[in-house]
């Protein structure tokens, strides 16, 4: 292996603990409500506010987020899904690191999920 194959590697083993963290800091159930907003991406938060015509913490507040371990993070370039036990994570890489794009997600099988939390 080369030492550019070694260090993109590296890169997305990095990559994937990073997403993986920051899906496990925003369901974390002793998490401050304000705190997980800052995780989000500004998108998805601004559509959670005019969905739920209210401030970020109060809807986040109302939300019920799974959580668990994490069991598996994919990364695709700037995207990312995260599986913890009870949920699975969506984000989106900015240059401020991995924000929420949803969350508290149902599967449907060949349909796309149901996020509770998402955006546009």
């Amino acid at each position: 292996m080369t030492a550019g194959a070694l260090a993109l590697t590296g890169c997305a083993a990095a990559s994937e603990a990073d997403a993986g963290a920051v899906a496990t800091a925003f369901e974390d159930p002793r998490g401050d409500p304000q705190d997980r907003c800052d995780l989000l991406a500004p998108a998805t938060r601004a559509a959670l506010e005019a969905d739920g015509a209210a401030p970020c913490a109060d809807v986040l507040g109302d939300v019920q987020l799974p959580g668990g371990d994490v069991t598996a993070v994919e990364v695709w370039g700037g995207d990312a899904q995260v599986r913890l036990g009870g949920d699975v994570v969506f984000l989106t890489e900015t240059g401020t690191g991995w924000r929420v794009t949803a969350a508290a997600c149902e599967p449907r099988g060949e349909l796309p999920y149901d996020c509770e939390v998402d955006g546009p």
